[in-house]
């Protein structure tokens, strides 16, 4: 005999997966373009910062702003990845960031100190970038 509140053994077994099914495919189906409007979001956000940190010291000076306006930001989407892309086609990129001492390949001698603006920007960022994807995973609206 079945304990009280649990059906016999001559019961039928009854399943709703196909309920859970469709509401997993709807819950994919919002995911994508939440996900994408975060990282596009996000990815601004950190071209922003790091510009704003670019402008000048503790970052680097930036007497033309040629510097400042070579940071762009892409976002890719690639069937159900989505990748953003924050950087400068600038050779001088690196050397501000990390600083650099020694010679160059004309042998010019250099002691650099780093100018920190990446790093700095992606530590205030990231969190924020993480909390909002996690909020989508959890299915909540951006």
């Amino acid at each position: 005999m079945a304990p009280p509140g649990l059906p016999g053994p001559g019961a039928g077994a009854f399943s709703n997966a196909d309920e859970i099914a469709a509401q997993l495919q709807a819950r994919a189906a919002r995911a994508l373009p939440a996900a994408i409007s975060v990282v596009r979001h996000y990815a601004m956000l950190l071209e922003t910062q790091i510009k704003a940190n670019a402008s000048g010291r503790p970052g680097p000076n930036a007497p033309t702003g040629d510097y400042r306006r070579s940071w762009t930001n892409e976002v890719h989407v690639t069937g159900e990845a989505v990748t953003g892309i924050v950087g400068t086609a600038k050779p001088q990129g690196r050397r501000l960031e990390y600083g650099y001492v020694g010679p160059d390949s004309l042998g010019r001698v250099y002691a650099q100190p780093p100018y920190a603006h990446v790093g700095p920007a992606v530590e205030l960022v990231g969190p924020l970038f993480r909390a909002a994807l996690g909020r989508v995973a959890d299915g909540h609206s951006v």
